[in-house]
């Protein structure tokens, strides 16, 4: 997996607003998610490309409409590739303290 779309994405404001936008409610129109927000229906599409192309959005045509929904999986593999690796050693520590206590003074 190539993260660097995907963290190009995300370092944007606007784009991590657009998301959080999808996640509340997905299924949204172009109009929907320029309301309430101070920029442009041509800046929202330059956003929704670049979300779309790091794999963070995906858009079905409805009709006349394209919805958009959030896709969560790139940020999950991210996770899991930069985070997990963080977690595996407290994990491997608590596991050694448990077999140290288990284990009778008497073995080595």
């Amino acid at each position: 997996m190539d993260a660097d779309p995907v963290f190009k994405a995300l370092a944007d404001p606007a784009r991590r607003a657009l998301l959080d936008s999808l996640r509340e409610r997905g299924g949204q129109s172009l109009g929907q998610l320029c309301q309430g927000r101070s920029m442009t229906r041509q800046a929202v599409t330059k956003h929704l490309n670049i979300l779309e192309a790091a794999g963070l959005v995906v858009s079905e045509k409805r009709g006349r409409e394209r919805l958009h929904h959030l896709n969560p999986v790139p940020i999950q593999e991210i996770a899991d590739r930069w985070i997990g690796k963080f977690q595996q050693a407290p994990l491997r520590a608590l596991a050694n303290l448990k077999q140290a206590l288990e284990t009778p003074d008497d073995e080595p």
